[in-house]
């Protein structure tokens, strides 16, 4: 029977090494997103499972990692840490690879993308090096925003051509969410049929790889409609599914496995 799995991951703690600052303010975020994150010097991960270890970046598009290794050490005892690291160096990661059980990485597959979204003088042959550095050191899992760039897809397919190719284990599909006090506040997610041909381009091109439906996606209706074409475009995980997505599965005969955790966590069955 084909499983599906769907995750509520409110045993990981979102941690900050930051705070709510970031340097970059990028156009579809602006730092908004770290305010439901834990700064890590009032960080208690009592009772949680695992920690996801974040932050904003510099000017450069890296998240300084190696700042409060201290807290982080403590944290990292007995549970699992998910890190979001940016565009470190390769010493940077060999400080922190003790600590590390998995890394999100996030991707961009068009140089003009990176320039606008971030602000950054990098081409997208450099996020594959930094993809292929961090795979020395770690388990990575690349996670990809459809229609970053203000919701219009730009080089979407040519990042999911570069994984192909570059053997990944996994993949996260996101997808942009219009936020207010961003510069792209008044840009519309992309269209539903387009992520969904995505989808189904994504299980074609990486048919042995698990796909996840990660938990940044437009909510309300937009989830609502999304989730479901999730499920029968073969996803394997889904974040936070809507109920209409739940409701599919059963329909479909799926068997259901429930998880409470960030979607890239991996333990034991």
């Amino acid at each position: 029977m084909a499983q599906i799995r769907f995750v509520r991951p409110n045993q990981t703690l979102p941690v900050s090494l930051t705070g709510k600052s970031c340097a970059l303010q990028c156009a579809h975020c602006a730092g908004h997103y770290l305010s439901g994150m834990v700064p890590i010097e009032e960080a208690d991960a009592e009772g949680r499972a695992s920690c996801l270890i974040s932050g904003g970046c510099d000017g450069q598009g890296r998240v300084p990692v190696t700042a409060h290794l201290q807290q982080v050490a403590a944290l990292r005892r007995g549970r699992m840490l998910n890190w979001h690291v940016g565009l470190i160096d390769e010493s940077e990661m060999q400080a922190i690879a003790p600590y590390v059980d998995v890394i999100s990485f996030d991707w961009v597959g068009d140089d003009q993308t990176i320039r606008e979204v971030y602000g950054l003088n990098c081409t997208t042959e450099g996020y594959a090096r930094t993809y292929a550095m961090l795979r020395r050191h770690a388990r990575v899992v690349p996670h990809l925003t459809l229609g970053l760039r203000g919701g219009q897809f730009s080089g979407e397919y040519a990042a999911l051509d570069s994984m192909q190719a570059l053997r990944v284990d996994a993949l996260v599909v996101l997808v942009f969410i219009p936020t207010p006090g961003t510069r792209y506040a008044r840009c519309q997610p992309p269209a539903l049929a387009e992520v969904d041909d995505f989808l189904l381009a994504a299980r074609c091109k990486l048919p042995d790889e698990s796909i996840h439906l990660g938990c940044m996606r437009p909510g309300g209706r937009y989830r609502r409609e999304l989730d479901p074409l999730a499920v029968r475009a073969g996803v394997h995980k889904i974040v936070n599914p809507a109920p209409s997505a739940v409701r599919l599965a059963a329909e479909l005969g799926l068997s259901v496995r429930w998880e409470n955790e960030c979607c890239v966590i991996q333990r034991s069955s």
